[in-house]
Parts: C-alpha cells; sequence; structure tokens
C-alpha cells in the first residue's frame, strides 16, 4: 500500500484545540462526495493525460451517484487531491487514504489539509474577470491570505467583511511600494527573459495607483469564498470567522501556513520538473507562491538539488524557471549555486544568481558575463522561445541583445558552443523581417552546420 508523501505525516494537535476525534467528522462530511465517486470508480482502467475523468464515466458516475456531471468531476478532483484515487498506468484506483478513511481520523485530517492547502482551486476567478486589474490583485492578494487567516485566529470569532478589506488594502499597499526593481534595460537578457517572452501578454503588470475599493472589495470575496469553500472559514451577515477546522489548520500549521495556505494550484508534493512545467504557464505573482510553498514543504538542501537537476535538462525554459525557483531558497542554495558555475550549462544563469545575492538592487548581466557567457545565454533564452513561445518573439530577442549590430550578436552565438545555435539563428533568419540581418543569420547558422565556429 502506498505510503504518505514525504513530509506528510502525524498531524500535530495544538494545546487546547480539538484533536482529531472532533474534527474529522466535519472533515468526512466535506468530502463525502469524493469518497463516494472514489469508491463508485473501484479501477479505472482509462483516465486523462491530467488524471482527470473521461466524459463517459463523469457522466455514469453522475448516473450513478445521483450528481450532475460538473458535480462529479469536481469530487472526482477532489479525491485525487487528497490521496483517496492515485492514478496508475494511464487509468486510477483507489489510494491509500480511502482505505484508511473510516478508521484513521489523522488520514482524513492530513486529506483535508490537502484540500486546505489548494483552496483557491475552489474559487477560481471568472474568466471576464482575468483582464485588467483585477486578475493582478488576485495573484497578489494570496500572498495576504495566511495573515488574513492569522487576523482570524487571533480575535476567535465573527470580524466585520469591512475589517478584513482595510486589512487587506494595507497589505496590498505595502507590497505595492516594496516590490523589487530590476534593470529594465541591458544589452543580454537575464535568466527571466525568456520566461518572460514565452509568456507574451503574461507577464504580471504593475500596478501603480493604488487599487480601487470595489477591486478590494472583489479580490476578497474571492478569497473567502475560497476558503469557505474548503471549510476553513464560515461567512455571515458581512462577517467571517474560523471555523474549528480552520482554527485548527492555523494553529497546526503555523510555520507552514505562509506559504503553503497561498499556494494557488497546490503542486507541493509534485517533482520538481512538475512543478515548474506546471509554473510555465503561470503569471509570475502566483507562480512565485508556488515555488515558496514547493521549497517550504521539502528539506531545503533537497530543493535546491532537485531544481538544479531540472536545469541541467535540455529545456531551456524550464533552466530559467529553476533559477527564478531558487531565488526562493535564497542563501541557504548559495553553496550548490556557487558549485554550478563549473557547469557549462548552467554558468551563466549561475553567476547571475550569484551576484544577485549581493545586489538587491538590480543585476546588469552585461556587468557579470563574458562575453561568451553572454552569447550562450542568449542562445539558450531563444532556445525558450523557440520551443515555447511565439516565433516571431525572436525578432524582440534580437533586438533587446544586439545593441545595433546584430552581426556580432549573430558570430558570437555562432561561437558560443551552445547546441542549439545552428536552430535558433536558422529560426531567427526565417522571421526577421529586415532581410540583412536575416541574411547575416543565415550565414552564421550555415557556419554552425560547416564547422566554422
Amino acid at each position: 500500500m502506498p505510503r504518505p508523501a514525504p513530509g506528510r505525516g502525524r498531524v500535530p494537535v495544538p494545546e487546547g484545540f480539538p484533536g482529531p476525534g472532533e474534527l474529522a467528522p466535519p472533515a468526512r462530511a466535506m468530502l463525502a462526495d469524493a469518497v463516494r465517486i472514489a469508491r463508485w470508480a473501484g479501477e479505472l482502467e482509462h483516465v486523462d493525460k491530467r488524471g482527470e475523468l473521461l466524459p463517459d464515466d463523469a457522466r455514469a458516475a453522475g448516473r450513478a451517484l445521483a450528481m450532475t456531471v460538473g458535480a462529479a468531476a469536481r469530487a472526482w478532483g477532489q479525491a485525487l487531491l487528497v490521496g483517496l484515487i492515485e492514478p496508475r498506468d494511464g487509468g486510477a484506483g483507489p489510494g491509500w487514504r480511502l482505505h484508511a478513511w473510516e478508521h484513521d481520523d489523522e488520514a482524513v485530517l492530513r486529506g483535508w489539509s490537502a484540500l486546505f492547502d489548494a483552496w483557491t482551486l475552489l474559487a477560481p476567478v471568472p474568466p471576464a474577470a482575468l483582464r485588467g486589474v483585477f486578475a493582478v490583485l488576485a495573484g497578489q492578494a494570496v500572498d495576504q491570505a495566511p495573515q488574513l487567516l492569522s487576523f482570524l485566529h487571533l480575535v476567535d470569532g465573527p470580524v466585520a467583511e469591512s475589517e478584513l478589506m482595510e486589512l487587506l488594502r494595507r497589505g496590498l499597499d505595502e507590497r505595492r511600494h516594496g516590490g523589487s526593481n530590476f534593470a529594465a534595460l541591458s544589452p543580454v537578457p537575464h535568466a527571466a527573459s525568456a520566461v518572460s517572452a514565452v509568456r507574451g501578454t503574461c507577464r504580471e503588470p504593475q500596478v501603480d495607483a493604488p487599487p480601487a475599493p470595489s477591486d478590494v472589495a472583489a479580490v476578497l470575496d474571492w478569497i473567502l469564498d475560497g476558503l469557505a469553500a474548503v471549510g476553513a472559514v464560515v461567512r455571515a451577515d458581512s462577517a467571517a470567522e474560523l471555523s474549528p477546522l480552520g482554527h485548527w489548520a492555523v494553529r497546526a500549521k503555523l510555520e507552514e501556513i505562509c506559504t503553503v495556505a497561498q499556494t494557488a494550484a497546490g503542486h507541493i508534493e509534485q517533482s520538481a520538473l512538475e512543478l515548474l512545467d506546471a509554473c510555465a504557464h503561470y503569471s509570475p505573482g502566483p507562480a512565485r507562491a508556488e515555488y515558496r510553498a514547493w521549497v517550504a514543504a521539502r528539506p531545503v538542501d533537497r530543493a535546491v538539488a532537485e531544481l538544479l537537476e531540472v536545469a541541467r535538462g535540455e529545456d531551456a525554459l524550464l533552466r530559467g524557471l529553476a533559477f527564478e525557483a531558487l531565488r526562493v531558497a535564497g542563501g541557504t542554495a548559495e553553496q550548490a549555486v556557487r558549485s554550478a558555475v563549473d557547469e557549462a550549462v548552467l554558468r551563466p544563469y549561475a553567476l547571475l544568481w550569484l551576484a544577485e545575492q549581493l545586489d538587491e538592487g538590480g543585476v546588469v548581466p552585461s556587468d557579470v558575463l563574458s562575453a561568451q557567457d553572454a552569447a550562450w545565454l542568449w542562445v539558450d533564452t531563444a532556445a525558450a522561445v523557440l520551443d515555447h513561445g511565439e516565433t516571431e518573439l525572436l525578432v524582440g530577442h534580437v533586438e533587446g541583445a544586439s545593441a545595433g549590430d546584430p552581426v556580432r550578436l549573430f558570430a558570437r552565438a555562432r561561437q558560443s558552443g551552445h547546441p542549439r545555435s545552428a536552430s535558433v539563428l536558422t529560426a531567427v533568419a526565417s522571421v526577421h523581417p529586415d532581410h540583412a540581418v536575416a541574411r547575416a543569420a543565415r550565414r552564421s547558422a550555415f557556419s554552425v552546420h560547416e564547422g566554422g565556429a
């Protein structure tokens, strides 16, 4: 029988609070549909690549359990999240937690904790709200959720939503004035440039003006809805308070809650590769929240080693993301990153990362990297764009790094020794609107093929 994931052992019971025997019944009630669908499914031969029910099975579950298809899909998703169901060889079957559900109160609470960790999944932002200020504030406000939860725990009673709104507004205002400023212009892209380029319009906008009260109210409503959906918060008469499960979660996981409760998609138990692959589709704010949660859930040295191992792979986008995630580990990762300077595939990223540790005001890559390292990084980030973004973005990638002399840039790329230099230069030649630049890129690519480097 599969064992609980590392770091998910016995759940501590805070002194003076109800024990598992009193807290497990409401958690069981909340996850009753997830248990029903897990038992109904038994061993399923096929699920989709994300582990979700196929449409025919979702309809069959709805008929058998008197649920709508949407409710069956939601219950299945919760069962996967909690560990009642486990993916197996393209299908799915009962997880270890389902076998322990009726007789192990601590297993139930661990399962509920997984649901609590991923509370944002239960209150998705309406698609129409993904545009404009709300989307930015929602990503930023997730960082403030632990503060709101801690405040509700300290008050230990109903708190007017207007008071919570003011607390959230102050937190957002402090974030707005305390954000980091990275160098905007540089002849060589930073490790994050490939990530931003691939995301295109998904780059996190800057909100310079204070958010409107209506926007803060909407975001608070979204947060409280999400926390209520997992049973951590009770809302009534324009006020909110923690449930017994909510109080238990805040006390029992006080050190973890500042990171885990803010995670947008619950990747903390996944591998570094799965984490980074998922975060490639997130804007920077939610991605940072995921990195913080993931690093906090395991020993730092192990987290750093896993991230560096992914960075050694062939995917340049994941390499850039790995070093973005390593920024969360901070100084504790310094020794491992310093050792990575000796590895050609990691050297430019490691040098920039180390420079950032010494200079929080922003690093200009051209002050840190040699011409060869800079050229290698340019090819690597271009490869990320080529593999994951729109090919047309390569035009801007050239203009941002060539300083008006693309021929020299292409020559350095050709000589960089990067295994993707020929394919990158060929791609630039195929999309660049300036025929002279395109010809120069094509000649450099041909020279790589002929051994001219």
